[in-house]
């Protein structure tokens, strides 16, 4: 179902998300794209004032199978069936917007985090900083049912693959795995790298693996940025607590590489940018005892 070409719509979501673990677990890395689910239920697009084309905008597309390889290396590869613009567990569980919710929002709701202004919440109101997704406001009852149903198990779900890494290696390294359009930069203007690597300026992962995955890349010949525009969201700034060996990185995949942003179509350059993925997850799994301090006889 997530792993389809297309999008699918269903009227129930069976299986939320998939956990793809290696026949051998050899490295200390979860890769999980928590943005690339393509499966819309049927209420969903009913409620929403926008076509299933103009939702998909928010899709981090075809991201779950650029890294597919990383299974074959020794790492588990995560990632979500439901879209971005449903539920987005990048947030943090109630990054509510009271613009969208009928009624008053509980005290524990974040309601002034800068996402939840820009209408990106837990609960997207817009979808790509712009149009509106919703006809009419939301019940907090199916808000929470959300919440319950979908983000907190996937939370739960990626939080013992880490602890079960450190359990086994004494590390756990996180790449979270996003796409981002190949639209000029709102700020300058300016063209969009292929790689924006975000490590929370240098907070949320050693800095030598982004300095080394920078590395990897440019030598493959890829434009490389760090942190702007994009630092890491909620799941790099949770997980990646370096001095408990938790290191987390965000690495932002420019679609222009590899797909057809009009058609969500994959491009003819699409296998090419896999493998190149392939190696720089190889590489990365190779410098995991030189990176974190690892015996090498836990590495291998």
């Amino acid at each position: 179902m997530g792993n389809s070409d297309t999008a699918s719509i269903e009227v129930s979501l069976e299986h939320p998300f998939e956990i793809v673990l290696p026949e051998t677990h050899s490295a200390p890395f979860i890769f999980n794209s928590p943005h690339s689910g393509r499966t819309y239920l049927k209420e969903f697009l009913e409620a929403s004032r926008l076509e299933l084309h103009g939702l998909r905008r928010s899709e981090d597309t075809f991201v779950e199978q650029l890294f597919a390889p990383v299974p074959g290396l020794g790492a588990t590869l995560m990632h979500a069936n439901f879209p971005r613009a449903y539920l987005d567990v990048n947030r943090e569980p109630y990054e509510l917007d009271p613009a969208l919710i009928r009624e008053r929002l509980p005290g524990y709701a974040n309601t002034q985090s800068v996402r939840v202004v820009g209408g990106l919440g837990t609960i997207a109101r817009v979808v790509s900083e712009s149009e509106e997704i919703y006809r009419a406001p939301l019940n907090l009852a199916d808000v929470l049912a959300r919440i319950n149903q979908l983000y907190k198990p996937y939370h739960s779900a990626l939080g013992g693959l880490l602890d079960a890494c450190i359990q086994d290696f004494g590390v756990a390294v996180l790449i979270d795995c996003h796409s981002m359009p190949s639209s000029p930069l709102y700020e300058t203007g300016s063209a969009r790298p292929d790689f924006v690597l975000g490590d929370r300026f240098s907070t949320s992962c050693n800095p030598e693996l982004t300095r080394f995955v920078a590395e990897q890349l440019k030598s493959m010949g890829y434009v490389v940025a760090f942190n702007k525009p994009y630092a890491g969201g909620f799941i790099t700034e949770n997980y990646g607590r370096p001095r408990e060996s938790r290191h987390a990185l965000q690495i932002e995949v420019n679609r222009s590489l590899y797909m057809d942003e009009s058609k969500y179509a994959r491009s003819k350059n699409f296998d090419a940018l896999r493998d190149d993925i392939s190696r720089l997850a190889e590489a990365m799994i190779a410098m995991t005892p030189a990176l974190f301090d690892v015996p090498r006889a836990a590495a291998e």
